[in-house]
């Protein structure tokens, strides 16, 4: 008989759990559009969503998931025919340059696999060797939501600063933003795109673009009026910030969740994902010494601290994510992108997360691997508890 009923847990890599302030937020009448609260509380995202990219330059806001704020960037920036490179460690790069063919550039793609980061000496390479600066933009993943691999955006800029490079950096922190640290302006990021329903604990709906005034500066052909970021980052009246009717609760919720980040911390909530993500790698180094599953990230320096990728052998990736579901209310992420698809799963541990949670998905997973009778490594929860006794 399952165990199965109660308040289910969602550990996929997004969307994540979502506070129950930011729900509370959102559970409301609809408010007038025209005038008064929702416009106060709008301008008063703008200066805490750069403070969360640690920027002082501008950020648009749209109605849509992560794609739409990839074609956002893209259009403001990118004319029929541009060359962008393509950095791809996993679905998610990839998927990003399919788009930017879709707006009419011409992709050159480096594919680094899908368990490595970005080889920064490639890219160095190759910027040098397009002496006559035909790459527009540079479109990177900070952290791949399909395989887990973190990359150095920081080292990439410093590459294409030794080729003396004049192309844009795009950088994809969907996944990573307030996750991960990320420092946009030092770094030296130009565009940067990422959503609400991750890090920021909002449910899926709106999208975000940060952007420098060397990005703006290099408009190009294939903006039309709803993606242009001009006339949201400088509305003349309310209704140009979304160029129509405003995501209303999302904004609600927007606005609780980047309360909640405040109150604890921009560091903190780096140092609390970082100390989560230790456990669960805790725990797969035991289970990893006896059977096939394996971390897909070997290096920990290039692991995310908020997504989580394994590999297990097909078809045990879907096996073991069913039997967490169905016995035991827990939901982990699907193989996306990896083949066989079924020899893998996720684990998403990003935002609203804490260390009971985490011990929770360690129980089940280790819970699933004895019923399913997967040769596993013994001792993996108490290597878990072992590594958050250590940090607390």
């Amino acid at each position: 008989m399952p165990l199965s009923n109660g308040r289910a847990y969602l550990a996929i890599p997004g969307p994540s759990v979502m506070p129950d302030a930011v729900l509370q937020a959102m559970h409301r009448a609809s408010p007038n559009i025209y005038e008064g609260e929702l416009h106060d509380l709008t301008d008063s995202l703008i200066p805490d969503l750069k403070a969360v990219a640690m920027t002082e330059h501008h950020v648009a806001i749209y109605i849509g998931n992560g794609h739409a704020a990839w074609e956002a960037a893209l259009a403001n920036v990118l004319s029929a025919g541009d060359r962008v490179l393509v950095l791809a460690t996993g679905r998610f790069g990839i998927g990003w340059g399919e788009m930017a063919t879709g707006l009419g550039a011409q992709v050159q793609t480096i594919d680094h696999g899908a368990q490595s980061p970005i080889d920064l000496a490639q890219v160095e390479e190759v910027l040098r060797k397009d002496t006559t600066g035909r790459i527009k933009a540079v479109l990177a993943v900070h952290v791949d939501t399909s395989t887990s691999v973190k990359s150095d955006i920081a080292g990439l800029r410093a590459a294409m600063d030794r080729a003396g490079h004049p192309a844009l950096l795009m950088v994809d922190c969907i996944a990573s933003l307030g996750c991960d640290r990320f420092e946009m302006d030092a770094w030296g990021v130009d565009v940067m795109v990422a959503a609400c329903q991750k890090g920021l604990m909002t449910p899926a709906g709106i999208s975000f673009v940060w952007f420098n005034d060397t990005a703006d500066a290099q408009r190009g052909d294939r903006v039309t009026t709803y993606w242009d970021w001009r006339a949201r980052v400088n509305p003349d009246y309310y209704f140009k910030y979304f160029d129509g009717t405003a995501p209303t609760h999302h904004l609600y919720g927007l606005r609780k969740a980047l309360d909640m980040i405040k109150a604890e911390g921009l560091d903190a909530v780096f140092d609390r994902h970082a100390g989560l993500a230790q456990m669960i790698w805790a725990a797969f180094d035991v289970w990893s010494q006896d059977g096939p599953m394996h971390l897909n990230v070997a290096d920990p320096a290039h692991r995310s601290h908020a997504v989580t990728a394994v590999g297990i052998g097909s078809p045990n990736g879907d096996r073991l994510r069913q039997w967490c579901e169905d016995q035991c209310g827990l939901t982990l992420g699907i193989g996306l992108g990896r083949t066989p698809a079924d020899a893998f799963f996720r684990i998403g541990h990003m935002g609203h997360v804490n260390a009971h949670m985490i011990m929770g998905v360690l129980g089940t997973i280790d819970a699933g691997l004895k019923a399913l009778d997967l040769p596993h490594g013994k001792g993996a929860l108490e290597a878990a508890a072992t590594t958050l006794a250590r940090r607390a």
